[in-house]
C-alpha cells in the first residue's frame, strides 16, 4: 500500500529519516558522524529549516523539521 501525500505548507512538520540498508551503521566512525552533524546543520541553515528534536543513532538518524517554504527542499531529503 503506498503512503499518503505529505502535506507541504508553509508551516508543516516534517519527520525526517535516514536508515542504514539491512540496519547496517549509516556511519563509519566517531569523525563520520560529526561530519555528518555538521553538513546536516548548514543544510538546515541553508534551506531556511528549523529543526526541533533530532537524533543520530548508530543505524539511522531522525529530524523533525518545520520548513518556512511551501515545499521540502530536496536537499534535506
Amino acid at each position: 500500500m503506498p503512503r499518503k501525500a505529505r502535506i507541504d505548507a508553509p508551516g508543516a512538520l516534517h519527520h525526517i529519516i535516514i536508515r542504514g540498508i539491512e540496519r547496517k551503521a549509516i556511519f563509519k566512525d566517531t569523525t563520520d558522524r560529526k561530519n555528518f552533524f555538521e553538513r546536516s546543520g548548514h543544510i538546515i541553515s541553508e534551506t531556511e529549516t528549523s529543526c526541533y528534536a533530532w537524533v543520530y543513532m548508530r543505524n539511522h538518524a531522525l529530524c523533525r523539521d518545520l520548513h518556512k517554504k511551501c515545499y521540502v527542499k530536496p536537499r534535506i531529503m
